[in-house]
């Protein structure tokens, strides 16, 4: 029997990817499909946590371009993943998923405050985890709670779920002959300016060695691929030699 390539995974969703066709809120039958995903990904015996992004709901930089105090729009950001990460929960404990939420911001009535050796030992039961309410500061996005969380719990990759099938060249809704990136290093993925991630949260994969696999979410049973090494989307790690593009 194949084994997985990656048996500590950190799987950053965006909150867009949750509002599915609806563009706006928490669509249910999408939320009920990623939790059908993580139990397939589960019964392999792997550990996961997930980052959810709270896009679908509020944008913290959206509220301060429009004149609103830049920390209390990102908190309320915050605040939106938390409610993003409880709609997720819900969905894998339905499935049969063990799954234990921990926040930044401590909020006891509804979550776990967010505590490293807890989380690992969550995950080492074979509980997923999710970690919500972003790292607890403003001015930091949730790509970069996915990079900090990965380096905390010593994740081997971040999967990083897309509503498109890995990087391109350019904006493919735009541009038809954009060209999808096979593989990266994380110095070009900063140099172009591809819109993976920030910066910073860019940087601290970089300098913590962590690899990305930035796929398509839409496409059910990626998940499972990615964590067994399968060539989807687009590898984010060290540098490459070989052919960058898809023809």
């Amino acid at each position: 029997m194949v084994s997985p390539k990656y048996w500590r995974i950190v799987l950053k969703l965006s909150g867009e990817a949750l509002a599915g066709s609806l563009g706006y809120g928490i669509d249910p039958d999408v939320v009920n499909t990623i939790a059908r995903q993580v139990k397939d990904v589960m019964e392999c015996r792997v550990q996961l946590a997930v980052v959810v992004g709270g896009g679908n709901i509020w944008r913290g930089i959206a509220g301060s371009a429009k004149g609103m105090d830049r920390a209390t729009a990102d908190y309320m950001g915050m605040l939106a993943t938390v409610m993003n990460s409880l709609a997720l929960h819900d969905a894998l404990q339905k499935h049969g998923v063990d799954t234990r939420t921990q926040t930044a911001i401590e909020m006891r009535a509804v979550a776990e405050p967010y505590i490293r050796r807890r989380a690992i030992r969550h995950m080492e039961k074979g509980r997923v985890v999710i970690f919500a309410a972003g790292t607890g500061n403003p001015y930091f996005s949730t790509d970069t709670t996915a990079a900090l969380r990965a380096a905390e719990i010593e994740a081997q990759v971040i999967l990083m779920a897309k509503q498109v099938d890995g990087v391109y060249d350019s904006d493919p809704l735009k541009n038809p002959n954009a060209k999808r990136f096979k593989e990266l290093s994380y110095i070009e993925m900063i140099n172009r300016g591809l819109g993976v991630m920030d910066s910073t949260a860019a940087s601290l994969c970089m300098d913590n060695k962590i690899p990305l696999i930035v796929f398509d979410l839409n496409k059910e049973g990626n998940i499972k691929k990615a964590i067994f090494g399968e060539k989807i989307g687009t590898y984010i790690g060290g540098e490459f030699n070989g052919e960058r593009n898809n023809q």
